[in-house]
């Protein structure tokens, strides 16, 4: 039997005569990076379980990131964010001279009198979203218009940097 020892810290490798595969000695901390691994995928599990970005949450509770496209369109930036079932009166966009803040906090109760109720859900929904463009911005001429859960902002540049035409080089 053919055994190769490496230094302290690297694995033992002990070839088997009868099958002609290795046997690998496993270091005593590895047992708690497989244990990490282990609950990670766990994790990741429940997650999918219940959150799914298409199928949307089971439990009653939702605190996530909405979608956004942000585009360039030279003398502005228009951005789409996906919202549905957030009313326009629970939305809060705060526009700086290089950056957006939106925010929104919706709870959704519907309460009915008369009921002798055993049990009541309530669903709410609550995120926060800021980023930084590029190039300053018009703070005062904004529009922002809510379609079908999708909010689209329209906020013009001070001063747009003009578009280059790309030019190919010609090495000498």
């Amino acid at each position: 039997m053919d055994i190769r020892k490496i230094k302290k810290d690297k694995i033992i490798v002990k070839p088997n005569e009868k099958t002609h595969e290795e046997i690998v000695e496993r270091r005593p901390f590895d047992m708690w990076t497989d244990m990490d691994q282990l609950f990670d995928q766990f994790r990741t599990n429940l997650d999918n379980l219940f959150w799914h970005p298409v199928g949307g949450m089971l439990s009653t509770y939702e605190n996530r990131t909405p979608a956004m496209d942000l585009a360039d369109l030279g003398d502005k930036y228009e951005m789409n964010v996906e919202m549905p079932g957030i009313p326009k009166e629970d939305i809060n966009i705060e526009v700086t001279p290089y950056g957006v803040e939106i925010s929104a906090e919706h709870e959704n109760i519907e309460d009915e009198k008369g009921k002798n109720w055993l049990r009541q859900e309530r669903s709410s929904t609550s995120f926060y979203r800021c980023f930084e463009l590029p190039e300053e911005l018009k703070t005062d001429n904004v529009e922002a218009e809510m379609n079908h859960g999708v909010l689209t902002l329209t906020i013009p540049k001070v001063e747009p940097k003009p578009r280059h035409e790309s030019k190919k080089v010609k090495i000498k």
